[in-house]
Formats: C-alpha cells, structure tokens, sequence
C-alpha cells in the first residue's frame, strides 16, 4: 500500500484500517488535551482533518510511546512551537484575603489563657475561613497580666531550664514571676517582693525545699508554698504537708492540675492579703539571717570558736570597710562573704563572686574590668567585669593569694580611685563597690615571700575575719551531722537517718583535713549507703574508721581499706610534706597537677 506524502489526506480506499484505527485514537487523546474542536463540529461523512506532520525531536529510529501520556500541545507552525498557556487577567486571579475581625478582636498572640466571652472557641467551618473573632477575656479574673495586681508567683529552683519554662508558662496565664535558684535568693526576694504563692523544688544542692518552706513561714505563716520534686514519695509529701506546704506536685508537672492548685489557692482570700507593715517599709529586717543557739545564718555550731566568729561577722557586717577573711579550704569562706552581704545594707543590690585562681593569668584583667569591642583577638562585643557588675553591691575576690603579680598593681590603683576603665576603652568610669577578699593561706607569709605586694595587703586587710578549722570546732560535729543527715536525706529520699553511738565517736576523732567540705561529703556517702535510716559504722569510709598513724610517720591501713582510700591517705600527707605545693606533690608521687587537682576535686578538699 502506498501512503499519501502531500499532506491534504487520502483517499478511503487506499488507506490502511490499522491506519484509520490509530488516528481516530491520536485525534481522541488531541481532543482530550484541547487540541481541536469538539465532536459536533465534525459534519457526517466528512473526513477528520489530519494534523500537520511534526519534526521528530531527534533522529534515529524510536519506540511508539504506550499512548498513557497525553501529547504536548503544539501550535500550527514551525516545528517545536507550542500553544500558549492560558492566563486569567491579573484583576481576575484569586487572592488570599486577610482574615478581618469586628473592632477589638485580638489579632496575635493573647497573654493568658484566654477563650472568647460568651462563646465557643473559634471552630473552623466548610470554605477554609475561620468565624469572626470577638473581643477575649483573661479565663481567670483574678489575673489580669496588665496591671500590676495581678498575683505574684516565686518559682525557685536550681535547674535553669525547668526554671525558665515555668516562668514563661506561669508568665502566659497572666501572673507576676519571679525566679531564685537558691533558698538564699529565694528568701531576699520574698522579704523584698511578698509573692503571694511560692513554688519550690525540695532538692537544691546547698539546701532543701523544706527548709526554705520553715524560713518563710517563720514570719508570714499564710503564705502558700506548693512544693515541686522528680522524686516523690509517700514520706516525703507526708513531711511536706506537716511542715505546712500546701501541695505536693511531681516533676515532669502536669501542667493543668497546677493551673488548678493555683487557682484553688488565689480563689481564697488570705492568698491574696496585703503586704504586712513591717515588709510594705522596704526593709525585710524579718528575713535577715538570724543568730540562734545552733547557728547563724547558714552557719552551724555552737562552739567558743564559733561564737566568737559569729561576734565578729556580725560587726563587720555593720561597717562598708574592705574586709580580707581567712581560713583553710573548706571552711566556708565565700558562705561567711554572702552572710556579710545579706547583712549589710547593700544586700538589695548585687553579689559577685570571682575566683583569682581559676580564671587564666591572661583572662583576668577582662573579668574583673571587662573590655571594648575588639579590644583583642575574640572580642566580639563589649563586656562587663565583676567591678561593673557589682556596682552598689559586693564584690568578692576568692583565693586573692594567687593573683598574678602583674595584675595586682592596677587592682590597688583601681580600689584607690574607685574607677576604671575597660580594656581597649578611653573613659573613666567610677564604681561603689565594697571588696571582700579571701585565702587559704597566710597572707602576710605571701607579702614576705614577695608573691603578694603589700600595698594591696593593707588595702584589702582593714578588717580581718578568720574562720576555724573543725577540728578546733570542739562539739559542733554532732550538730553538722545531725543538720547534713537531715537535709540529705530529703535529697536522696527514704527516712531520715540518723548515726549510731559508734559512728559519731569515729566522726568526732577523725582530724578532717578538708573541713566541712570533706565532712558533708562523707556524711552523704553515709547516708546513701544507710537506706534503713541508721548510719553504722560500715557505712563510713575507712580512713575515717580506723585510721593508724605509727611512729616512723608510715600511715597504716585497716583491713577492708580499698586502693582508693590509701592513694587518698597518699596525696594528702605529700601534700602535708610538701606545704600544700601541688607541683611538687605531682613531681614525687610522679603524677600531673591536673590529676592532683581532679583527685582533690573528688575528694571535696581545696588545698
């Protein structure tokens, strides 16, 4: 059969059916892409028109597709030329319109848990809008987060991501927050700001939740305390509501049911009670650490020793003189440097705390000063230093025997010009600032050995506060370990333990080279290991059980005494040896002074 070539068709007769069969295909699928007229415009018995021929796209020879794909669109024309795509006028094209609600809806988001005033909450319907807004209203009238009557929460705990999360979320319902990460903040905040609830962790490091719950219903004994844990039991929420809290909630919190305690708590009146006089005044004399007969402040003993420190805490505390404390590792220097804060009268402004001896020598000079924006190589912003910092409050120095000698020429001009400038900066800026300092050693051996000047000596020793070693504490060991067994004990859960005849004596003659620090230590351990709530002996490590010292100054141990407690017994009498000089101690015991120092770190003992 011979196929027409001229392009106008041919004739019925010479045409192949399969031919026929396969353009009346080719022209349906034309006519289901667009290509062509509709049926009816074909008149009966006319021939279909036939479609110009297309260049192939290349050469060679190619498979017939399937027929699955619909044909591109192609205009009459030059081969390649396609049809236009159609194109609504731009006036015509739709456009997403912004949702407009009746004046004084709230576009954005609404502080507070907030639902529409006499109606449902806003429900989607068919056609993908949303129902008018209407006018919102806080779910609780008690809060309203735009004036400042709305009630006053006081979140205290030390973890700071728990901490931020309930601030923002107790924030979004509409209340007032605060936040301390220690009972000690957490007390000047109460004395200072009256919250009218306080939410509390009971675990904090340096003390409980159900001391802190005593402290603040010692004067305001209405004031709710709802107390938070990740370790709850049945003992500890008894404890927690014989002291006086008035909710028990565990962490991961249950975010509703502490919307409804705090609820319940605001719905009665004695929640929401005016300031009382005595703290409306702005002075909070009621929450100033106390002198009793087991202690001061954070402060346990009952010792001559201790009564004469207190004396004299109590003294400087009055005065605004430079004040230099001394006292071995361990002592608790930096706690006597915040109770002198918390009883002077700048203690509503800031506290500072600055260790000289873990800062680097090249470092330093930044910390206390800061510095300009590229002052140096890594200064990306401006920085404040402690002195700005501490502006009006109390800057204290830790272990000021080890600061470099460099440096020390322009703390003694700074502290005698109250001014400074930052590093990289051209203007003075003026400071009021008191200084506290300490150290482990004895300074005024320090100025003779020439590594401490002693024009800054007497500029920071106007007046001298010593804290004593325990071992001269004579009859405060059962008192500290009766208080740190109490305390740990709400820590790690379980009854509250208490030591056996027996192993308070090996408490009481062990010497405690590392002072409170090591002793709080070893009580921990003790009351770790005492799950039935009585201490034994066993429980005590075995330096502290049978420690012999025989007369040649070799140390022996008892049996039972592991590798760890004789390298512990190892490293402090080298360090005794040596003067408490860790590199020599490192050099004979053929060790690094990072070890030395992580070993002591471990130990809780600061030489």
């Amino acid at each position: 059969m011979t196929r027409s070539t001229s392009g106008t068709g041919s004739t019925p007769g010479d045409r192949d059916p399969g031919e026929d069969s396969g353009r009346a295909a080719s022209s349906s699928s034309s006519r289901r892409c667009g290509i062509g007229g509709p049926p009816s415009s074909i008149r009966a018995g006319a021939t279909p028109p036939v479609p110009p021929p297309i260049a192939p796209r290349f050469s060679g020879v190619r498979r017939p597709r399937t027929g699955r794909r619909c044909p591109s669109p192609r205009a009459p024309g030059p081969p390649g030329t396609r049809l236009p795509r159609p194109r609504l006028p731009r006036a015509s094209r739709p456009r997403a319109q912004p949702l407009q609600g009746p004046a004084g809806a709230t576009a954005g988001p609404v502080p507070g848990p907030l639902v529409e005033a006499g109606a449902d909450p806003i429900r989607r319907i068919p056609d993908h809008g949303v129902l008018p807004l209407r006018p919102l209203q806080p779910l609780n009238p008690l809060v309203d987060p735009n004036v400042d009557s709305a009630p006053r929460i006081l979140v205290v705990d030390d973890d700071p991501t728990f901490r931020n999360v309930l601030e923002m979320r107790l924030q979004s319902w509409g209340y007032q927050v605060q936040v301390a990460e220690d009972a000690e903040k957490a007390r000047r905040i109460a004395g200072e700001w009256d919250p009218h609830i306080v939410l509390s962790d009971v675990v904090m490091p340096q003390t409980s939740g159900l001391y802190l719950l005593r402290k603040l219903r010692e004067n305001r004994p209405d004031r709710p305390v709802v107390l938070l844990t990740a370790h709850g039991s049945v003992e500890m929420a008894v404890e927690a509501m014989k002291v006086g809290a008035v909710d028990f909630l565990t962490k991961p919190l249950n975010y509703r049911n502490l919307k409804a305690v705090l609820e319940e708590v605001l719905a009665s009146p004695e929640s929401l009670a005016p300031v009382p006089e005595e703290l409306d005044a702005g002075e909070g004399e009621s929450f100033l650490p106390r002198r009793t007969g087991t202690g001061f402040g954070p402060f346990v003993g009952s010792s001559d020793a201790m009564s004469e420190f207190f004396d004299m805490l109590q003294s400087v505390a009055r005065s605004d003189a430079s004040v230099m404390i001394t006292g071995e590792s361990g002592t608790g220097k930096e706690l006597a440097a915040r109770t002198i804060h918390e009883l002077s009268p700048r203690r509503h402004q800031p506290f500072v705390a600055m260790n000289t001896a873990a800062i680097p020598a090249e470092l330093m000079e930044s910390e206390l000063f800061g510095h300009e924006k590229g002052a140096f190589t890594g200064a990306a912003r401006q920085r404040e230093g402690c002195f700005e910092m501490a502006d009006g409050g109390t800057l204290f120095l830790d272990e000021i025997g080890e600061m470099p000698a460099a440096l020390q020429p322009k703390l003694l001009r700074v502290l005698d010009g109250s001014s400074f400038r930052r590093i990289g900066g051209t203007r003075e800026m003026s400071f009021d600032t008191r200084v506290l300092a300490a150290t482990n050693r004895n300074p005024r051996e320090a100025v003779e050995e020439g590594r401490f000047r002693e024009d800054l000596f007497f500029r920071l020793n106007v007046l001298t506060l010593h804290l004593p070693a325990l071992r001269d504490r004579k009859g405060d060991i059962p008192l500290l370990a009766q208080h740190f067994a109490a305390t740990l004990s709400i820590k790690h859960g379980g009854p509250e333990r208490t030591f056996a005849p027996k192993s308070m004596e090996l408490l009481d003659a062990y010497p405690w080279p590392g002072n409170v620090r090591e002793f709080r230590n070893v009580v921990e351990r003790a009351v770790i290991l005492a799950r039935d709530g009585i201490i034994e002996p066993s429980h005590l490590p075995a330096y502290v059980r049978e420690p012999q010292r025989s007369s040649d100054g070799t140390y022996r141990f008892p049996a039972g005494a592991t590798a760890e407690d004789a390298e512990r017994e190892l490293i402090l009498q080298t360090l005794d040896a040596t003067g408490n000089n860790k590199s020599e101690t490192a050099r004979r015991l053929g060790l690094s002074v990072r070890t030395i120092r992580n070993k002591l770190n471990a130990y809780g003992i600061d030489r």
